[in-house]
């Protein structure tokens, strides 16, 4: 009984950890659209032409208007982050049709786009790509992140892996930072909200060093709040956050070469799965009884560079990236119970290093044909430890059983990639795309459980390998039917790694998954500038679905903690989002997500666990999405002011389960928010308020059978979403 629950404590403990633009401004009064034989990804080219009423995305990873690309994509400037209060790129996925994002502690979160995707634990890899400058982020923990001195966000639906490679079968999220350049500029802003005592400072400041040679760029922040969550056990703020943050870029441009180095740095302190125990999903509580503060502390670092060279002598750009990004995760100490009894505490932490390198070739052969072929390199290097403790109360022995973990794993991947990009005409384009990668994931690692008086048990694991060659296609048709309306189609496939589960578990390794997409999609400018339309169907035949985790027979007896290809999923819908602008002074926008996703065929998972699924549903999946903003203008004094109201919703999600019989909904939600925004000059001061009616919903919850299997006091487990909040923040510009 005793091996039976040290098993099952390791089951509850990963399952916890597993429970887990406005819309784009698209208005056309500029029709001057870059040349599309120009590859890149370079933001600063992309600031330039932002200065005028176009936004150029680099989706295709070359500069191409919104309403030009053939990609179902919104793109967020940064401004509008500003003005709706948007701190980190979960908070922005409501602006973003098809795209879902959760979170159940500062160094997790949990991502899909069309209900393709989705992972509910960190060992399994992300099946939406986030890149950050163009270079891949292997860790989804970012999305809780501040963002920092960004110039947008773009949002890429659908498989993207003939151009951004392995994981990004749902699609990509790149997040583009301002860049230095000629011009003096400085950037000083704050806020300060309540109730939870929210404060947010930031700054920027970049100019040349050498005007049209070197230019450089640097960015800080300071962050903290005390959270909606209390600890009513240990009388303390049960779910605080603090971070701090600096960016800096340097760019020199000797003649037409072009060098960016880019470093960045990000603390956080904060909690790991600040659940509270509650009695069904309507029981909306925010008192944890914890009696650990369950804190956490976050590292980020990491340098990147890149290098364009143009090759004038063969109409192409070679273009060579580098990175080396770094996690650090420390768990002080966590309450792995959720309870007030003195059950189990753990200690340890975590480690990922990634080192990635990319060559491209970007090639325009005439006016009708260009190309863009490449080679990528990664290598993921992690080390985590974990100390459990089991105490008497939960054990039944009459001293402390102590569980040290250890796992080291290793992922190399290799990529050769390329695009045909053809326009037979200037009405017609065809974009015909290959990627093809290899995969060598390996995972080493010790489990040693001490036994007080009695010694210890256990010791090196064996080690496991899982290999893959996997190809990835893509074909683009466009057809322009004016300089204002664009139709597409496009079939691709994307895939996600494999990964490794404990030696005990029935199923050493899984699969990776992979999603075929067919999309049919269209694009409208309305006449004079006054908005634009843009809308999608799909459909997605998702294969090996790996997002579900589960409980499973041991080898030798117990149980054990099982990441496994669960099955099959198909997801279907439609999309639309769009800007309308009435008058010069009034603008609307939103986007709407209508979504059929399920399971289709979930026999690996019953065969593997020996368990049922009460519902086809996808975890934290709604069947809709929907968001609406509206802004009015009007001159004030030397000034303007503006009158600014959103509002964003989801429909009914399920719950994290282990249930084989009764599915756990929770409701659908919606969020509304107002804003008071005074500029004149290069000041600007603001009141707002977000969740302005106190809407009570859940961030992230997991049903009470996980608790019940591991032998633990039966609850559900739920994490609200912030409440009402309210402030004031000011920004100046030099």
């Amino acid at each position: 009984m005793n091996i039976f629950r040290i098993a099952a404590l390791s089951s509850v403990a990963g399952l916890a950890f597993a429970a887990s633009a406005a819309t784009a401004q698209i208005t056309l009064e500029d029709d001057t659209a870059p040349d599309r034989g120009e590859f890149t990804d370079d933001p600063v080219t992309i600031e330039q032409e932002n200065s005028g009423n176009v936004i150029v995305v680099t989706a295709r990873k070359r500069e191409e208007t919104l309403l030009e690309v053939p990609v179902a994509a919104t793109a967020i400037d940064g401004d509008t982050l500003a003005a709706r209060g948007i701190n980190s790129v979960r908070e922005a996925a409501v602006l973003a049709p098809g795209l879902n994002i959760n979170s159940d502690g500062a160094g997790r979160a949990f991502v899909a786009i069309r209900g393709v995707g989705v992972t509910l634990v960190q060992s399994v890899q992300p099946g939406v790509g986030l890149f950050v400058d163009g270079i891949y982020r292997p860790n989804t923990a970012y999305l809780n992140n501040p963002l920092l001195d960004i110039e947008r966000i773009e949002v890429l639906r659908g498989p993207q892996g003939t151009l951004y490679g392995k994981n990004t079968l749902g699609g990509a999220i790149n997040v583009i930072t301002r860049q230095p350049g000629n011009e003096f500029e400085g950037r000083v802003s704050g806020s300060y909200a309540g109730p939870d005592n929210q404060f947010i400072i930031a700054g920027s400041l970049s100019g040349p060093v050498v005007e049209d040679l070197l230019a450089v760029r640097v960015a800080a922040s300071h962050q903290e709040q005390d959270g909606f969550a209390r600890n009513v056990l240990l009388d303390a703020d049960g779910n605080p956050y603090n971070s701090d943050s600096i960016n800096g870029t340097v760019r020199f441009t000797p003649g037409t070469v072009e060098l960016t180095v880019n470093g960045y740095y990000d603390w956080i302190k904060s909690v790991n799965i600040p659940y509270s125990r509650v009695d069904g999903p309507q029981d909306y509580s925010r008192d944890l009884n914890f009696n650990t503060l369950n804190q956490t502390d976050l590292e980020y670092r990491g340098i990147n560079a890149r290098l364009a060279v143009p090759l004038d002598g063969i109409g192409s750009t070679l273009t060579l990236l580098g990175a080396y990004d770094a996690r650090n995760n420390t768990n002080v100490e966590g309450d792995v119970d959720f309870g007030p009894g003195d059950f189990a505490r753990a200690t340890g932490g975590d480690e990922l290093r990634t080192k990635t390198a990319e060559l491209r070739l970007d090639s325009k052969w005439s006016a009708s044909v260009s190309t863009l072929l490449g080679l990528f390199y990664s290598r993921e290097e992690a080390d985590a430890l974990d100390i459990t403790t089991l105490y008497p109360a939960f054990s039944g022995l009459p001293f402390d059983v102590v569980r040290t973990t250890t796992n080291q794993t290793q992922a190399d991947t290799y990529a050769v990639f390329g695009t045909v990009f053809w326009e037979p005409s200037v009405d017609w384009e065809v974009a015909l795309g290959l990627r093809y990668d290899h995969e060598d994931r390996v995972a080493n690692g010790s489990v040693v459980t001490a036994l007080g008086p009695l010694g210890e048990s256990g010791g090196p694991l064996p080690e496991a390998r899982i290999k893959s060659d996997e190809f990835q296609p893509k074909l683009t048709l466009k057809r322009n039917w004016s300089p204002d309306f664009m139709t597409y189609a496009s079939v691709a496939r994307g895939y996600r790694g494999g990964g490794v589960n404990a030696p005990t578990a029935p199923t050493r390794t899984y699969r990776g998954d992979s999603a075929w997409t067919y999309e049919l999609g269209a694009k409208y400018a309305l006449p004079n500038g006054r908005g634009s339309l843009a809308g999608a169907v799909f459909y997605n035949d998702y294969t090996d679905y790996i997002g579900l985790n589960s409980i499973a027979p041991a080898e030798g007896g117990g149980l054990v903690t099982v990441d496994l290809n669960s099955g099959d999923v198909e997801s279907y819908g439609v999309e639309l989002e769009g800007q309308f602008r009435p008058v010069p002074a009034w603008s609307i926008s939103g986007g709407v997500t209508l979504m059929h996703a399920r399971l289709t065929d979930t026999t690996a998972y019953t065969e593997t666990t020996g368990r049922t699924l009460a519902s086809d549903r996808l975890t934290f999946q709604p069947d809709w999405s929907a968001n609406l903003a509206t802004d009015y203008t009007f001159d004030l004094g030397s000034g303007e002011f503006v009158l600014s109201a959103n509002i964003t919703g989801k429909g009914k999600r399920l719950a994290a389960t282990l249930n084989e019989t009764t599915p756990t909904l929770l409701d659908g939600y919606w969020l509304a928010g107002a804003s008071a925004t005074y500029r004149t000059g290069p000041f600007e001061i603001a009141a707002f308020v977000s969740n302005a009616f106190k809407e009570d919903y859940w961030e992230s919850y997991i049903e009470r059978t996980t608790l019940v299997l591991a032998g633990l006091p039966a609850s559900d487990l739920g994490i609200q979403g912030d409440g009402r909040r309210y402030g004031v923040r000011t920004s100046f510009r030099f």
